[in-house]
């Protein structure tokens, strides 16, 4: 039954904002950035965080309240740094969208008005015309050679034609060509692109594997670690009677145990990650996925937008007595008319034969002056660019009629008066049937021109022909095209050109180890001659929608092993593929910009979205966002998700080998019935000065020579495995032992256990950095340029405020007072700098013996 409200002058105001009221506006949910309580709420919600959290406080009970500030206060120091990092990149990704939505130009109680495109309602008129954003689902009825950009939705360059009543067109579609009247039949969440939009909702986000190993470890270390500061603090009890030592004995215990280093070096790494990709414009939605993308081993990419320009651009003209073709011009050739090998300069007029100037000339006189259509923009831009010297751009003609395309003859022509010829000319242009047929040619030229035609699709070109008529000024014109004599002219073929960063960049993806996979929705010929453009495998036959359909789940996963190119993809199948290959164990990157890539961007382990030409829905759904469109910056991404991993290895390295000495220098005292040799105090200098800065020391290392010619780790690969864990303890087990050593040797001559305290602390921490040293990078012989150049600046940083601060303990008075230090004369410090020497030799020793071990882990 036929809404009442809906008349030939629109909807009226009233009726307008009842629907707006009842329907909400026309716009796509957005997801909120995180409040200040909500990032509080998820920072605290680490296990660790609890924990520390519970030490202060068990502090501040005590009275240690310096203690309790200094420890709280670095908790709130990681959280500063987390909410700037994760606020930074959600107002980034804020600003990549139009804030203000598109405008709509509607009848409203029969009145012409232009409204936000948000405040359209179900029912509205539309009034669309070239150039306009389609603003909300709509049903054509009226229209006048409409055609529609709908790559955002479907992946395909050419725009579509829409010549019926009925004919439908979706929201975010640009319009190209032509005027149309239409009525809005859904809008916001309804539409086609909100539908896709909501979708994604039931796709949840997941968990890295290594933010998932490292909650787990922390957890079981932290539950171990309580359990033995316990038994430790009732053991100092019931041997020594003094409950209150049994309990900071036990806390100091638990403090050396605890792993909250871990949590604080997996944030810092990771939002020191996001920040430096931020510079290279590269911004992280989800900043885990930096590391996952280091472990990629699969890379699903989009053709329109992402392997090209998303923008067509001439490529080839053609006719019986000459050739043109732009890529050989721009690289150099022997062919006529083009341009010998040696330095290209721009192409000009020169570079385009006198032959080929009638055909290009007839183009753009068959394209509107001010184009909205990516082929007539592309024909104009050329003509500008290589008949510019010549008398073959006529400005100063006028437009007397315009033929338009139509579903029964798919050429258009149009009819111009020049100034000062007694005749009218007429340039047409479009399918090279039409124009075969227009032209009246026998079957032999027909022939050979399909053949032509057949070559340059093969090519991946869109082809167009062009001819030319003249027409009496006296006389009326005629009501069809056919009426004309034309003359053919040629064949233009266009081309969305591949993106120049893509095939350098898929080359190092395939140095890497990565596979490259085209998904696409184009035509096969298209896809394959893009494809090989761009660098990737074509030696398999692609794959088709089509045969997808007829492909269960078995049949499927033994196809994707040896197939790079997927063509005639609708967006379902898209994420059927990636899961597919998430199923066989693959790691999955997937890149796209379109709506129509959203669902398969959030499949994907990692979701890469274009940032100047993505949508809103493709950025959120994505983990990371290339803000220039760049695709060479994807290959900058892995580099930095396989520098990350490996530098957060050797950071866990050197957390474990840290850890051993202080667990044994806190468990001494009770074994051996020693006065405390640690106190809270101690272990809090070396965890707030040593351990967290040291995450950025190991951070800021250059990736490992030779890493982006390595295969991508095993999808099983684990950041806390036996060559970590062994690495660590033979390091801490051999400091440790070196400082029990040196303590025996001070007390023994001293008699005070201040200064045999003083000159152990003073050894454990020049040994510290002196393993800082030892696990920055782990390779023996080639370096990158920076490691031998020498140290990094934070290392000299670190090293040199941790010696700093050393000294202010030691000699300043009141904090000697404070970490229960007597003054040692030269010799000792000579001595604990010795000892500092012999434990990073023994430190550099099991790198280098481990070494070959560390060659020899399976990859694939």
């Amino acid at each position: 039954m036929p809404d009442p409200a809906l008349q030939d002058d629109g909807l009226s105001e009233d009726e307008a904002r009842r629907r707006l009221l009842a329907d909400g506006a026309n716009e796509l949910p957005r997801s909120r950035p995180r409040s200040v309580l909500r990032l509080l709420r998820d920072i605290v919600a680490e296990p660790m965080f609890l924990l520390l959290v519970a030490c202060g406080a068990v502090y501040l009970v005590l009275g240690d309240r310096g203690e309790a500030l200094m420890l709280l206060g670095f908790v709130f120091i990681v959280m500063a740094i987390t909410f700037f990092q994760q606020r930074r990149t959600e107002r980034s990704l804020e600003a990549l969208r139009d804030l203000s939505s598109p405008r709509a130009l509607v009848l409203r109680d029969g009145q012409q008005r232009r409204i936000p495109g948000r405040e359209l309602v179900c029912g509205d008129i539309v009034l669309l015309a070239e150039g306009d954003r389609v603003p909300a689902d709509v049903v054509l009825t009226e229209v006048a050679n409409l055609t529609v950009d709908e790559s955002m939705l479907t992946g395909e360059s050419e725009p579509v034609l829409k010549q019926s009543r009925g004919d439908a067109a979706f929201s975010g579609t640009l319009v190209t060509q032509g005027t149309a009247r239409a009525r809005v039949t859904a809008t916001g969440e309804r539409s086609a692109l909100g539908r896709i939009g909501a979708s994604l909702s039931a796709l949840g986000a997941e968990n890295t594997p290594i933010q998932d190993e490292t909650r787990v470890i922390v957890k079981r270390v932290a539950l171990g670690g309580m359990a033995l500061a316990a038994i430790l603090a009732l053991a100092w009890w019931a041997l020594r009677g003094d409950w209150l030592g049994g309990l900071l004995a036990g806390l100091t215990l638990a403090m050396a145990i605890l792993p909250e280093e871990l949590p604080v070096v997996l944030t810092l790494f990771l939002g020191l990650g996001a920040w430096r990709l931020a510079r290279e414009h590269v911004l992280a939605h989800s900043i885990p996925a930096i590391e996952l993308l280091g472990a990629a081993t699969v890379l699903c990419v989009d053709k329109t937008g992402t392997l090209t320009a998303n923008r067509m651009a001439l490529r080839r003209l053609w006719n019986a007595q000459a050739e043109y073709d732009a890529a050989q011009i721009s690289c150099g050739g022997d062919k006529p008319g083009v341009r010998s090998a040696g330095p290209a300069p721009s192409p000009s007029a020169a570079a385009l034969q006198e032959e080929l100037h009638g055909l290009l000339e007839y183009a753009v006189l068959a394209s509107h002056r001010r184009a909205f259509d990516p082929m007539e923009s592309a024909i104009g831009e050329a003509g500008a660019r290589l008949l510019a010297d010549t008398e073959h751009l006529h400005a100063d003609w006028r437009l007397v009629e315009d033929y338009p395309l139509s579903r029964e003859m798919l050429a258009m022509s149009r009819v111009w008066e020049s100034p000062d010829e007694q005749e009218l000319m007429i340039a047409a242009k479009g399918a090279p049937e039409a124009i075969v047929d227009l032209c009246h040619l026998d079957a032999q030229a027909a022939q050979r021109i399909a053949a032509q035609v057949a070559a340059m699709a093969a090519d991946g070109l869109r082809v167009l022909g062009v001819a030319r008529a003249t027409f009496p000024a006296a006389l009326r014109l005629p009501g069809i095209q056919h009426d004309f004599e034309f003359a053919f002219l040629g064949l233009v073929g266009l081309q969305d050109p591949v993106r120049p960063d893509v095939p350098p960049a898929i080359a190092e993806c395939r140095d890497a180890g990565i596979r490259v996979v085209m998904i696409t929705g184009d035509h096969p010929a298209t896809a394959t001659a893009i494809a090989r453009a761009a660098g990737l495998a074509t030696d398999g036959a692609p794959v088709t929608g089509a045969e997808l359909d007829l492909l269960d789940d078995a049949a499927l996963a033994a196809r994707l092993g040896h197939t790079h190119v997927f063509c005639r993809v609708r967006p379902e199948q898209k994420l059927r593929l990636v899961q597919a290959f998430r199923a066989r164990g693959d790691i999955v990157a997937m890149t796209g910009d379109g709506v129509n890539d959203a669902p398969a961007l959030k499949a994907a382990h990692i979701g890469v979205a274009m940032g100047a030409r993505g949508t809103d829905v493709a950025r959120e759904a994505a983990d990371l966002v290339l803000v220039n469109d760049d695709f060479a910056s994807l290959v900058l991404a892995v580099r930095h998700g396989r520098r990350v991993f490996a530098n957060l290895r050797k950071a866990i390295a050197f957390v474990v080998a840290v850890h051993v000495p202080i667990v044994g220098l806190s468990l001494a005292p009770v074994m051996l019935g020693w006065p405390m040799l640690l106190m809270p105090v101690h272990i809090l200098f070396l965890q707030l000065i040593i351990d967290p800065a040291c995450s950025v020391v190991f951070e800021a290392e250059p990736i490992e020579a030779g890493a982006m010619k390595a295969a991508p780790r095993a999808a099983d690969a684990r950041l806390f495995d036996w060559e970590i864990l062994l690495r660590g303890l033979a390091q801490g087990g051999g400091l440790l032992l070196a400082l029990f050593a040196v303590h025996a040797l001070a007390l023994r001559h001293t008699g005070s256990n201040d200064l045999a305290r003083a000159v152990t602390f003073t050894a454990l921490v020049l040994s510290n950095i002196g393993l800082i040293h030892a696990n920055r990078h782990w390779q023996f012989g080639a370096r990158t340029g920076e490691r031998a150049a020498g140290l990094n600046r934070y290392f000299s940083w670190i090293a040199g405020a941790a010696l700093a601060l050393l000294l202010a303990v030691l000699f300043v008075a009141p904090l000697a007072r404070l970490f229960s230090f007597g003054q040692p004369g030269w010799e000792w410090l000579l001595a604990a700098a010795g000892v500092a020497a012999l434990a990073t030799w023994w430190f550099l020793a099991v790198k280098r013996l481990q070494q070959p071990f560390q060659h020899r882990r399976p990859r694939h």
